[in-house]
């Protein structure tokens, strides 16, 4: 009878400790919805990746390689022009380049130094001087850094389908 107890009382015992660290863990990677401001797709931002998950991510992919996946970080900037794309902060001086699917949508001009999630495919991209220039002339960028581009890019890129940005 006492066995019977005790193997009783360490099954609530155990079964406590892991609700208690479900909890805890869920706390951890929830995010308040009222604290952000939606572009694109709405999506639910579980699963989402830190800047230097996504990072190892891109190391691991090929030209032609495709992921989808969520991820967190900081805009580093935003397209002047209208919007339309957005370099996102991976850590160690990498970007991921980030576009909007069918250019559906666009994020505010001055959304520079604000957290964002992004939901969509990353993939591995080489950008053509042609198409580099262009996004210096939409950065504000000046005539003697627009003519620096000399060499096509490869990217760590991302086509977002939906994008959250942190209210200030």
């Amino acid at each position: 009878m006492k066995a019977i107890k005790f193997l009783a009382l360490a099954v609530i015992v155990l079964t406590g400790f892991t609700v208690s660290a479900q909890t805890t863990k869920t706390k951890k990677t929830a995010v308040n919805m009222n604290d952000y401001a939606v572009f694109g797709e709405k999506f639910t931002p579980t699963k989402v990746l830190s800047e230097k998950e996504m990072l190892k991510k891109y190391k691991t992919l090929k030209k032609g390689d495709t992921i989808v996946v969520k991820y967190k970080s900081v805009i580093k900037d935003v397209c002047k022009k209208k919007g339309c794309w957005m370099n996102m902060d991976l850590s160690n001086d990498t970007n991921s380049f980030v576009r909007f699917k069918d250019y559906g949508f666009f994020v505010p001009l001055n959304a520079d130094g604000s957290e964002a999630i992004v939901n969509g495919k990353a993939f591995i991209d080489v950008v053509t001087v042609e198409e580099l220039r262009h996004y210096a002339k939409d950065a504000k960028k000046s005539q003697e850094e627009i003519n620096k581009i000399t060499k096509p890019k490869v990217t760590y890129a991302f086509q977002a389908t939906g994008v959250l940005i942190k209210k200030s």
